[in-house]
């Protein structure tokens, strides 16, 4: 089942698991289920090319990165909003250095080809109908092409959770929450030590354990990234279009039981410090 919103920029897509059942599949893992089964039937063919990039923002799930890898593709990373995944594709398409295969965020915005500038929906449909075809002549659905992402890769799991703060007393809980995590950052996560903070807004990557500091390539944001030791992440975001503040988690377990175990266990470690701030 496919659906797109009003304008078609965003892709929705269900699918039947082994009950049967529609599955409503998240933006992270239709973006991962088009970006095997396009660099897979690209490599068959020997059309991808040794410069290939893949181009996720970074909020969306590490499973890209995962897969492209696997194919010998670089993933570049930029900021919430497809505008500027396509300033990346513009850029590296003026200096010939990279050639674009993909790119997609995990608000179900997918890009396939790169002669639209933005998330298109009328593409992804196409090529993820074209990916289940492929997926049937080889005795296997969608969904079973997910779990075996999964079981290649590793259970990737994520979510989104968000505060509506309104007015100005709500603007001023929402820059004061961001602030006590910038400036009062924790040490430690639902029983794992922070490892690397992403701070967007002075361009700073910083790893608390070594005290290395690299820049980050990207235009100034109001966005911090938390690394976890064990791999697990989540990002503090200020919505610029309205009075909320969002927070992304990911994380990456062997099974499925355990990624939503430690998936609720950082939420909930999360949440508890923003409900200080409030």
């Amino acid at each position: 089942m496919l659906a797109t919103d009003p304008d078609a920029d965003r892709l929705g897509v269900a699918v039947k698991n082994n009950s049967c059942d529609y599955v409503l599949l998240m933006g992270n893992q239709t973006g991962a289920l088009l970006l095997r089964y396009m660099l897979g039937q690209k490599q068959e063919k020997g059309m991808l090319a040794d410069n290939s990039m893949m181009l996720k923002t970074i909020v969306t799930s590490e499973l890209g990165r995962a897969i492209a890898q696997n194919y010998g593709v670089q993933t570049v990373d930029t900021l919430t909003g497809f505008k500027y995944i396509a300033e990346k594709i513009e850029r590296y398409r003026r200096e010939e250095t990279k050639t674009f295969q993909f790119g997609y965020k995990e608000s179900y915005g997918y890009l396939i080809g790169d002669f639209v500038r933005d998330k298109d929906a009328i593409q992804a449909a196409v090529m993820i109908a074209e990916a289940a075809a492929y997926h049937n002549q080889q005795g296997m659905t969608l969904y079973d092409g997910l779990i075996q992402l999964y079981e290649a890769y590793g259970y990737y799991k994520e979510a989104l959770t968000s505060f509506t703060l309104k007015g100005k007393d709500g603007a001023e809980q929402i820059s004061r929450i961001v602030s006590q995590f910038r400036e009062h950052p924790p040490a430690e996560i639902a029983g794992a030590a922070v490892e690397k903070i992403e701070d967007y807004l002075i361009g700073r990557k910083t790893n608390l354990l070594t005290t290395q500091q690299e820049v980050i390539d990207l235009p100034l944001s109001n966005v911090i990234k938390f690394w976890l030791q064990d791999g697990s992440w989540f990002v503090i975001r200020p919505s610029g279009t309205e009075p909320k503040v969002k927070f992304y988690f990911g994380v990456r377990k062997r099974s499925a039981s355990e990624s939503e175990e430690r998936l609720k266990k950082i939420q909930v470690s999360v949440m508890e410090s923003v409900k200080r701030y409030i």
